[in-house]
Formats: C-alpha cells, structure tokens, sequence
C-alpha cells in the first residue's frame, strides 16, 4: 500500500508539472521570451525560481548524506548557497541585470562577448557545457535513487523517466514555463518539508535525542568536517553568485527592486533550510545505522522508516520536487550556452528569432539525453555536483567581477584567469594536495589562482 501510495503521488505530481508546463507555452513565441520571460518577473516569481533551482539534489539527497557521515558541519552546504545567493542579490545581480537590460543582453554569454569578445564567450561556453551536464545528470540520479528506492527500478530507467519530465515542459516554455513551475513546485517542496521533519523528529524521540546519539558517535562539530564544514563556502559561494543559469534568472527579473528583493528573501530562506537537510541526515542513522556506504539514501530512509505512509508520500512528492526545479535550472544553462553561445554565434549567426527558439528546444532534449547517459555512467550525486560548482567557480568568478567592476580587465586578462584557474583546479584534484590541509581546496586554490593569473596579465600589459 505504501508503494501504491507513493508512486501514485509521484505520478500524479509528474503529470501535474508537465501539462502545466506545456500549457504555459503558449505564451511563448520568441527568443525573449524563452530566455528571460520578456523581463516580466516580479519579486514572487524571482524569488520563487531561484529558491526552486537552488534546492534540488545537492541540497536534499547529497546534504542529507553529508550530515548522515558527517553531522551539524553538512549546514555549510546549503548554508553556503544562502551566502553566495545574498551576495548575488546585493552586489553583483542589479549592477548586470542594468547592463544587459541596457545593451538587450539574454545571456550570461552575450555578456561574456559584450565585455571581453567571442573568444571568450566560446571558451567558457565548452567548458560548462560539459561540466553542466555532470551537474544536469547529478539531478537525475537523485531522480532515480528515488524511483530506485519505491518500485525497485533500474538505475537507467529513473535517470530516463526525470530527464524526459524536465525536457517536456521546459523545452516548451524556457524560462516563463520554468518560472510558474517552480512556483507550484515550491509550495509542494516546503510544505512536504513543513510537514515531515517535525513528525519524523518526533518519532525518533526529539532533537535532543538525535543529536545527542550522533554527537556519541564522534561526528564533527559545526565549523569542520572531512567532506564538509566552512571550507565548502570557497566551493559553493563563487558558483552561486556567478552561475550562468542564475544569473540569466536575474536578467529576466522585471526591475532592479524586485530582482533584490526575490533573490536576498530566497537566500534567507536558504539559510534557514540548510537545516532541514541535517535534521534528515541524523535521522536517517537513528532509523538505520549501517547506511555509510550508502549514505544518499538518508532521505527515502527517513521516508519510509521515520514517518507514516500519507506523510511518506507527501514528503516524497516534495523530494522529487525539488530535484525536478534544480534539474530544468541547469537544463536552462545548458541550452543557452548552445543555441546562443555556439550554434547562433558560430554555426548560423543569421539565424532568426523563430530559428533559435526551435534550435533552443531540440538543444533541451539531446542536453537531457547526455545527461540520462552520464548519470548512468556514474552514479553518485555529490561527484557529479562538486565537479560541476568547481569549474563553475573557477572559470567564471574573476572573469564577471572584473568585467562588471575593472574596465581596463580585457580578454587577454580573462582568457589567462580560465585557463590558470581550471589548470590549478585538475591539478590540485589529481594530485589529492587538497587532503593535505583544508586551505588546499581545490576549488579556493583555483580561484587564487585565477586572480593571480588574471593580475599579472594585467600588469604586463600595462607595461608594454
């Protein structure tokens, strides 16, 4: 019965977003409006789409297994989003939502060719586009570990089934569609989340009992942890204030106020759910012990074990949520760098505005398809997600500031902080330098790295 109960919900729920989705296509007729929703977002819309993208697989299924293997210090991951996130709205969001509205820029792309030219725009379109699909597929095998965990299906099958969801109501509707989505797929999430922790907490004996039991077992206290604690703010902070998926969210926003305010109230609300993640962690070992192994299935433990079917179902119904909204949020980035950074820029630059949108729309769908078979390839959440926040930050974090804030910073300057800033991430990675010291992350050294590489290359130039 719990079975029927859950399945049923998930499918139900699926059909839900799809046919919404679709519908809400309509409205969509060109390029501006799929890829910014014809800059008509309000602050609830804002708010709404990017607390939706920025609470999928990483912060759900990889957190609550960070905190089932490693305790309070999992907070920083989600946490760590909230900061990034507020610091988008304050400092960096208004100051290049007033650039592309006054130069009609769609994309963080036409930004990247507005500021430094193609070379530029085309170098880090490759590189994301390949490390986004790690990201795309992440969502997917949370998709699956979920279906995995209620019918028994194969790994192949659930990344399959969520990847075709995603694809069929954004490749419809872009941004608009995704924008109403993540709406109706908020309410779900909080409320399913609303509902569960505190019965799930309850039936374990309260607070005090859990983390009292786990503190018993040695785990790491707030600020430190082997996989976790504050050192995941340099991974996680750069990417959530630069990446691309974000930050054309914010070129669709429809004024400077609403954009501040639906992202910073998204970021506060992120800082207050970085908990929910840890509470799920450390109930799922009260409930089973003998996950370590297989620690992302903290979440579907706690769902089966930690509450009863309705609540189960409800909760469940939420979980999916979330990994659906992260999932279309990196599949927007994804099509975007292709059909605007590359096919349109490179392959057919006369292309009309009807030309594009189709080439948007099949992109959507082979985008999905890679991810569907990188998911099957490696199936591990947290892997494919601090890949993916990694490059994101090294390649993009120097090369935005500066280009928003350092006139004289050229391409010549950009191009060096890419190239140095990923060669001394897959160094550092490669060489496990980084188990070390925790000062040696991958992801701080790079963007020193990249920093460093991009001032020098100033300063010669300056010289000549």
């Amino acid at each position: 019965m719990t079975v029927n109960l859950q399945l049923l919900a998930i499918l139900a729920y699926s059909l839900a977003l799809a046919g919404l989705g679709i519908w809400l296509a309509r409205r969509v007729r060109d390029a501006s409006g799929f890829f910014v929703a014809g800059r008509r977002l309000g602050a609830g819309l804002t708010f709404s789409t990017f607390l939706a993208a920025n609470i999928g697989a990483g912060s759900v299924i990889a957190a609550s297994g960070l905190a089932y293997r490693e305790g309070l210090s999992a907070w920083w991951w989600v946490g760590s989003a909230g900061i990034g996130s507020m610091l988008l709205g304050l400092w960096i969001g208004p100051r290049i939502w007033e650039i592309a509205k006054r130069e009609g820029l769609l994309t963080t792309g036409d930004f990247l060719e507005y500021r430094y030219g193609q070379s530029v725009r085309t170098a880090v379109a490759v590189i994301l586009w390949f490390a986004g699909l790690a990201a795309l597929a992440a969502q997917l095998v949370a998709m699956s570990q979920i279906l995995t965990w209620v019918l028994g299906a194969p790994t192949w099958l659930g990344a399959a089934l969520g990847g075709a969801l995603v694809v069929a109501y954004f490749a419809t509707g872009g941004l608009l569609a995704s924008a109403w989505v993540n709406m109706v797929q908020l309410v779900v999430l909080l409320g399913g989340m609303a509902v569960l922790v505190p019965v799930a907490m309850v039936r374990a004996g309260g607070w005090d009992k859990v983390v009292g039991s786990e503190l018993a077992h040695g785990l790491p206290g707030f600020l430190n942890g082997e996989g976790s604690g504050w050192v995941l703010a340099a991974l996680l902070v750069p990417a959530f204030m630069v990446s691309p998926g974000l930050l054309q969210k914010a070129f669709g926003a429809r004024d400077k106020r609403s954009l501040r305010l639906g992202i910073v109230l998204q970021g506060v609300v992120l800082l207050l759910f970085a908990c929910v993640p840890v509470a799920l962690g450390l109930l799922a070992r009260v409930h089973d012990p003998s996950l370590a192994g297989s620690a992302e299935l903290a979440v579907p433990t706690v769902l089966t074990y930690g509450v009863p079917a309705a609540v189960g179902a409800l909760a469940l119904a939420a979980v999916f949520s979330a990994e659906v909204s992260s999932a279309d949020a990196v599949l927007f980035m994804l099509t975007t760098s292709l059909s605007k950074d590359l096919y349109k820029r490179h392959l057919r630059p006369e292309a009309s505005d009807r030309d594009l949108l189709r080439v948007a729309r099949f992109t959507a769908a082979i985008a999905g398809a890679g991810a569907v078979l990188l998911a099957i390839a490696n199936p591990s959440v947290v892997g494919q997600l601090t890949l993916f926040y990694s490059i994101l930050s090294v390649s993009l974090f120097v090369p935005v500031l500066a280009g928003i804030y350092r006139s004289r910073f050229g391409t010549l300057e950009a191009l060096a902080t890419i190239a140095f800033g990923v060669a001394v991430l897959f160094i550092v990675r490669l060489s496990d330098l980084g188990d070390a010291h925790r000062l040696l992350d991958p992801a701080l050294l790079g963007i020193a790295g990249s920093a460093l590489a991009g001032a020098l290359a100033l300063g010669v130039r300056r010289l000549r």
